[in-house]
Order: C-alpha cells, then structure tokens, then sequence
C-alpha cells in the first residue's frame, strides 16, 4: 500500500497560475476600463471661467451674454428655503425612492447591461437624483453626451461614492441649485424668478408642482411658448405627489385649478423673448457646455432698431385701447405679439412676444409669437389658394346666403358674417377682401377640409396634422396656429409661392473667430404656382374689394403696394393682422396671453394699426416697389356681379385678371331683359294681360337665393328673380307659373357619420312657388312618397338622411284644384 503524500502535478499548478493572472488581468482592465480618470466625489467643481457665449444682433449690437451659471449669475440657496413642496414634488417625479436607496437605481443599470448585450443604445431616464447630479457636474461634456453603457456605469460608480461622501440633503440641495428648467435658468431659484418673477422661497403647491415637471424636457413643457403641455406635466406631477402620499388628491385638484402668472424678475437682456428662441435652438444644436465654455459669438437675423420700434407701437397703441372713448366699455386688451420676416430669405427681423417680458400683471413672459391660438378669418387666404388652384378665380360668384351645412357628427351649422348680414350674389375677390365667412366655408367644402390642411402643412404650418380633427369652421380660424408660421406662410405669397423657413441665425464663431455655422442662402421649396400667389395677394392689396367691410382706406392701406388680412376669433380672444409688401411680412396679435376676451376689439381696431405704423417705420426711406406679375396672365373685362363676359344689359363692368385659359367664355345670364306684371311684380306669364305688361333688367338667382332676394325686393330699382337658369337665358324671358325645390341641391352628396344617431343627420327639403297665387297647400315628396304637406310658408320639412341615391319633387295646388310639379332633384347619401 502506497501511504505518499499526493502533489500537483506541474501542469495544473501552471493552469491555476495562468488562471490567476487573467482573473487578475481581468480585474485590471475593468478598472481601467471603468474606474481610469473617474473624479473623486469631492471634487464637485465650481467652474473654471471660460469666455461667455454672446448673442449679436444683424448688425453686431450685444443681446445678450450667456453666462456660465456656475461662475456668473447663479443664484444657489440652501435647502431649508426651498418650499418642501418643491422638494417633495422633485423626489415625486425625478427618484421616487431618493431616500431609501444607495444613489443609484440597480434595475435601470441591468436593463443598461441588458440593451447593451442586445445590441442597442443605452437612452437617457431611469437615473437617479444623484446619478443626474454626478453625470453633470463630474463627468466631461463629451462623455456626458454619449450613450452607452460605459458611460451608464460610470456614471453609477461616481453616484454611488457620491452617496457614500455626501448627506442626501446635500445631494438634494445640490441638485435643485444646478439642474436646468430652461430659459436660461439654472437652478430652482433662477427658475423662480426667470418663470414667476419672485423668490423660491414665496412658490405655492401650483407653482413648485409646474417647475418640477420641466427639468426632463424643458423645451417640451415650456410654460412660455406650450403651456398646455406645462399644466399637462403639472397634472402628472401632482398627480405622482398624490401617490407618494406627499399632497390629497383635494389639493392636488385645487393646484391644477390654479391660474398662474408668468414673469421674468428684469435682468440686462434686449429682445428677450427673440433671445429664448435662439437660446433654445443654439442648446439643441451645440449643448449646454458650448454654450458656456466655449465662448461662442453668435450672429442673428434680427435687427435691434426695428425690435424696439415695434415694442413701442404695441405698447403705445395698447394704451390707446385702453382709454375707451366716453361711453364706450373698457376694451381689456392688454397683450400683443409682432413677428417681422424678410419673405425671401425667412429671416427673422422682430420678434416681439409681448409688450413687456418683466411684467407680471400680463404674463409678459410668455412668447405669444411662439404660442398655438386661434387665427380666425386670418387663415382664409390658404383656403382661398387651395381653391385657385382648382376651379376657381376671383371672378367666381357664389350666392352669400342663409346655408345649413351638416357636420361629420350630424349636426346643423349654419355659419354667419361678422356683419351679422348677407349679400347675396357675391365674386370671391370681394368675398375674401371683406372676409365673408359663408363663402368662405362654401368654397371649403368644395374643396374639402384635407385639401386646406395639406397646403398649410407644405406653407410650415405644424398644428395642422389630422385632417379629421377639423371641420369645415377651419377656414374661420377653427384650428390654432403660431403666429411666426403663419407669417412665415403668408411670405410665400409675398415671394411668389416659395415656402419660407423662419430662420433667426446668420452665423456661428467660436472664440477664435473661426465660423462654425452659417446661414446659406437659399430658395425653398415652390409650393403654390406663382399665378395662384399672385391672385391672392392682388385681391389682398385691392382697397376696393374690401371697402364693403372695413371702408375706403383702412389701416390696412399703406402708402406703398402692400397686401393684407385680419383676422377676429367669435369670442374675441384673438385679433390679427398679416400683410406684406414685396420685401417684408409682418404678423401681429392683439389679445390676452391668458385667455381672457377682450371687448369691441377686432382685426382691425386691434392688430391693424399696429401692423400699419410698423410697416411704415420699417419701410421709411425705402424704395416703393410694386408687386411683381407673374408671365401667364390676361386681363379680361366682366360683368361685375356675375363674374361672366358682361352682356349689354349688365349695368356694373370691371376688370379682372385670369390665368391664361381660364378666363371665362360665357356671356352673363344673371343680367336679363325680362316681362314683368305691374300688378305683383312677378315674372309676366302667358296668362298676364298685355296692358299690365312692362319690360325691365332683371337679375336671375338660382333657387338657393330665394329667401334672400326675397328680402332684397324693396331694394330701389333692383328686381330680383327665382328661375331654374334655362328660363333666364333669353332676353325678355318670362316663364310658366310652377314650384321648384329649393334645397337639397341637384346632385349634392352626402354621408352618413358614424356613432351619431342616424335620427340626428337630416337635411332641409323645401320649396318655392314661382308666379302662384291663391296657394291651398304644397306637398313634399322624397322617393315619391309624402313626406309633408304644408298650407303656408315656409314649404319645409327636415328629412332624414338614408343611403342610397334619392330624389325629391314637390307639388303645389290652388284653389281650383289645378296641381303644379317641381322639376326632379337628385342626392346621394353615402354610407
């Protein structure tokens, strides 16, 4: 038996050797690969200073100067004054457990290391408190910028030890003196007084719950420029505080009910909000850490001079209003906004957001140029593009009368002027020059709602997206738009139709000098037919089209060629005024930044002169430019009610310019030599005697103008009458006695709505007697089956939508018995 010690071979000692020294090699790597130039915990800087960012006007006139927080204004407080809401609402929303765990969250670390196997990017969130405050206070610029796991655990490395180093109150105090809330505010109390205008310490629930939303995505929820998607991310906080057991959901309600009011505590700053929008973009493009250490000179497109002329119009014109003359209510109108482009290269001139960014009392700092509102009859010039580039022209006539049109949801909407009135036969130059809404809706639904909403989108406008959202009130300001886009869309019609990009940088140097960035001229993309461009802007600069409205030599006149259009929301919360000339465009608002209505205040008592004195200040001294006419047009001389070739008994003529194969080729039937009974008034018919027999101009309208002219009767001189068009086609016409269907009309289409009750989508059949007297009833029919007898007017009956094709007569009956029938009307109704 063999009693000797056992020992290891020479080979596995060698293995366990090598074994050992890749373990330890392994170990080495991962620190180098982890720990190498980690900072310790305690070297939290303070900043080196560095050269500061400078905003320049066009002209290289200062801004303002962007300061490294860390070095320059920045205003730390210790914890103790900051309201425990705050800290609370912070905890709530950024690290729920911020208390209880080790300064890093184990769970968002292995789903790092899980992504990272998988092949993907390690994205932003899921970071603690003190993992954001290591990552942006040790961490360099360039790794703070990279995405990926290194940097992931780095990062949780460094918090972890900073835990280790510091009291989570100082971690706490640290955080919410360095983190950004936007618009220049770093830091909890230059976040106070950047957004409300006062200390930190005076915040209530509302206000800390709003602030404490915005570090995860300051653009997005800027309260300035988005304040639905603020009070949305206010709700979401308030709501986390509530499920934390921080705050009730009692006061949770009554914070989100809480008016609140926007201002900056004032600092050297000019063009103040034009300096946020710049800000905003040049930190997306460059980050944060370019903008302070790196000494960057920026160059803008605006123009200090023509930025503090327009601040002082407003200013001077909102006092005016609000001196309302004896007798006259208080107008409460106490806000404006001005955008100011060069149409041809979209740079940004002036932009005011408010008549004063310090002012508390009307959230002067909120950038109303920036903010979605209701634009009213302001956007009609697109609905009326779309339409030219159809079928119609300025010379088009559409009747400006009482029409029901039915809604996608089954319901009636019957639109209405801003005279409260109608006009009857009326061109589209006339119609949109005085803003006419039923014609405006009219040619909208010709057209159709995704038409309008396609070109806007093409125009830059970013709030129309889903046609569906929209009903036919878009072309009277239903939908809300940002007054820079719109501006920006109207300087396509001023350059031809080419699509302008707002854009306020001309150029970027670093320190030294060298050009990081400039802006390259260019031409954008041509998204109306230059004809088209220039028929809106010739019915917009034409005086006469809109005297009907505004008078001869409104505010929108200038001394110079200059196109323009108003804009009034029903509810009066909105004025606007958009014009140009050849070389500038210029938007301007007039309402309240927090929604209040003003009183008796429109387009053009509101926004208009402010527009008018820009426009002259702007352009002083500047050579007078026509509007350029594009090759292709022919002008044609027509009847000027008609919109036809004039015949010899059209007694108003004018000219009108046509695209070249689009004038018109027929004579006018409106205007007609016709036989008239003295005793009624009425068409003569073959029963008529010779001797009450008189011949005179009539005017024809089709059978939707019956109520109207009827109405218009008394009107001297002007006899009005109801035909189908084939009676008023020859001179001195008379036609039968009869009836005819004044509405549906022929061959009109409709659709059902899905889940709105079948019994709530109904249209109007009625009729009209042409020539009769002695009525005893009228009977409505629809697929020849009785709908309704009637035995006085009005001879109409609601009827309810089926589908299928359908047709619809009517019957009259004197007191003979003797029976008269409509021609046949024909509908479709689809599923």
């Amino acid at each position: 038996m063999n009693n000797k010690t056992p020992t290891c071979s020479p080979v596995r000692t060698a293995v366990v050797v090598v074994i050992l020294a890749i373990a330890l090699i392994a170990l080495w790597m991962l620190r180098s690969w982890l720990l190498a130039d980690l900072p310790a915990p305690g070297s939290l800087p303070a900043g080196t200073v560095a050269p500061s960012t400078i905003l320049y006007d066009r002209y290289g006139r200062v801004l303002y100067e962007i300061i490294d927080p860390h070095v320059g204004r920045h205003q730390p407080v210790p914890l103790e004054e900051i309201p425990l809401y705050l800290r609370q609402a912070t905890i709530a929303t950024e690290d729920a457990t911020f208390y209880q765990n080790p300064g890093v969250d184990l769970r968002a670390i292995i789903r790092a290391l899980w992504i990272n196997l998988r092949g993907g990017e390690v994205l932003a969130g899921g970071s603690t408190i003190t993992q954001q405050l290591a990552r942006n206070l040790l961490l360099s610029p360039e790794e703070r910028a990279q995405r990926t796991l290194t940097r992931k655990l780095r990062e949780s490395i460094l918090a972890y030890r900073l835990a280790r180093t510091l009291s989570k109150d100082q971690i706490l105090e640290l955080y919410l003196n360095q983190i950004y809330y936007g618009n220049l505010s770093y830091g909890v109390e230059a976040a106070s007084r950047g957004y409300y205008g006062k200390s930190v310490r005076d915040l209530d629930l509302a206000e800390c719950a709003l602030l404490a939303g915005l570090p995860q995505a300051p653009a997005t929820y800027d309260p300035l420029t988005n304040p639905q998607a603020a009070k949305d991310r206010q709700h979401i906080v308030l709501n986390l505080m509530v499920k934390h057991g921080y705050i009730t959901p009692e006061q949770a309600a009554a914070a989100a009910e809480e008016e609140l009011a926007f201002a900056a505590t004032p600092f050297p700053i000019r063009a103040p909000h034009f300096v946020m929008y710049v800000w905003e973009i040049l930190r997306r493009e460059y980050g944060e850490e370019a903008l302070y250490r790196r000494g960057l000179r920026v160059y803008t497109t605006l123009d200090i001079d023509l930025q503090e002329r327009a601040q002082d119009i407003a200013r001077y014109h909102l006092q005016q209003l609000a001196k309302p003359r004896a007798g006259e209510p208080a107008h409460n109108v106490t806000d404006a906004a001005l955008v100011a482009l060069d149409p041809h290269s979209g740079e940004i001139l002036a932009m005011l957001g408010s008549p004063d960014y310090f002012d508390p009392t009307i959230d002067g700092a909120v950038n109303v140029a920036l903010m979605p509102r209701q634009p009213g009859s302001a956007i009609k010039p697109l609905t009326y593009a779309a339409a030219f580039a159809r079928d119609y022209t300025p010379a088009t006539m559409l009747l400006d009368v009482r029409t029901t049109f039915i809604t996608r949801e089954g319901d009636a909407y019957v639109p209405v002027n801003y005279d409260r009135r109608y006009h009857g036969p009326v061109l589209l130059r006339e119609a949109l020059g005085s803003s006419l809404n039923v014609i405006a809706v009219k040619v909208l639904d010709h057209i159709g709602v995704p038409e309008l909403v396609s070109l806007a989108q093409k125009l830059g406008i970013t709030t129309f997206q889903d046609p569906q959202r929209f009903g036919l009130a878009l072309t009277l300001g239903g939908g809300e738009v940002r007054l820079l886009e719109l501006t920006a869309a109207y300087a396509a019609f001023a350059n031809g139709g080419l699509r302008v990009t707002p854009c306020p940088i001309l150029r970027v140097e670093d320190a030294q000098g060298q050009v990081l960035w400039t802006l390259q001229p260019s031409v954008g993309p041509r998204v109306l037919d230059e004809r088209i461009a220039f028929w809106i802007t010739d019915v917009l600069s034409d005086d006469s089209a809109r005297i009907p409205a505004f008078g001869e030599g409104s505010a929108l006149a200038l001394s110079r060629p200059a196109a323009a259009k108003t804009g009034t929301t029903t509810d009066w919360r909105d004025n606007w005024t958009i014009g140009y000339t050849p070389d500038l465009v210029v938007g301007v608002w007039v309402g309240n930044a927090n929604n209040s209505p003003m009183v008796n205040v429109s387009g053009i008592s509101g926004a208009a002169p402010i527009w008018h004195n820009f426009m002259e200040e702007a352009l002083k001294g500047k050579p007078v430019r026509d509007f350029p006419r594009p090759p292709g047009m022919v002008r044609v001389e027509i009847c000027a009610e008609s919109g036809m070739l004039p015949n010899s008994y059209c007694p108003h003529r004018r000219f009108e310019w046509f695209i070249a194969g689009r004038e018109p080729q027929e004579t006018c039937t409106m205007h007609q030599l016709v036989r008239v009974d003295r005793r009624t008034g009425e068409l003569a018919t073959a029963l008529t005697p010779p001797e009450y027999v008189t011949e005179t101009v009539g005017i024809f309208l089709p059978p939707e103008a019956a109520e109207w002219a009827h109405e218009q009767q008394s009107a001297a001189g002007v006899r009005y009458f109801i035909a189908p068009a084939s009676s008023a086609t020859a001179a001195a016409a008379t036609v039968q006695p009869g009836i005819i269907l004044t509405s549906p009309n022929q061959n009109a289409t409709y659709r059902l709505v899905p889940n709105v009750p079948v019994a709530n989508q109904r249209i109007a059949i009625s009729a009209l007697p042409l020539g009769l007297a002695a009525l005893t009833e009228v009977r409505l029919y629809a697929d020849d089956h009785l709908i309704a007898t009637l035995d006085k007017p009005p001879y109409a009956v609601l009827w309810q939508l089926l589908p299928g094709q359908h047709t619809f007569r009517a019957e009259a009956l004197d007191s003979t018995g003797h029976a008269w029938h409509s021609p046949p009307v024909q509908i479709t109704v689809l599923q």
